[in-house]
């Protein structure tokens, strides 16, 4: 059995205090209500070491992925309307995101 996976990557931000805040407040809360979200969790990647020829870290500020028991669950999440709010509001956030959806195996 596999899980599906939303994950969303954001750069760092320019005023990350500020981030924070507005992210822990008024972002969380609006993703919570996504309907079918099974479990939700944030992550800050620390790199161990430099990026391959970038001369930054090339980790992102956080990680945010949303799982779902399976494809449909996250389809049926994907055209809600909790989740168009909270992609809208997560643009208002004005940092790169990067954004994709996995399918998730047991190796």
């Amino acid at each position: 059995m596999s899980v599906h996976r939303l994950t969303i990557q954001y750069a760092a931000p320019a005023d990350p205090a500020a981030f924070d805040e507005r992210y822990e407040h008024e972002h969380v809360p609006l993703v919570r209500a996504v309907p079918g979200l099974a479990r939700f969790t944030l992550s800050r990647p620390r790199a161990l070491g430099p990026a391959t020829g970038s001369g930054t870290d090339g980790a992102p500020y956080l990680v945010a992925e949303l799982w779902f028991a399976d494809a449909e669950a996250m389809k049926a999440a994907m055209k809600s309307p909790e989740m168009a709010e909270a992609a809208a509001h997560a643009e208002g956030f004005a940092t790169p995101m990067t954004r994709f959806s996995s399918e998730v195996v047991e190796a």
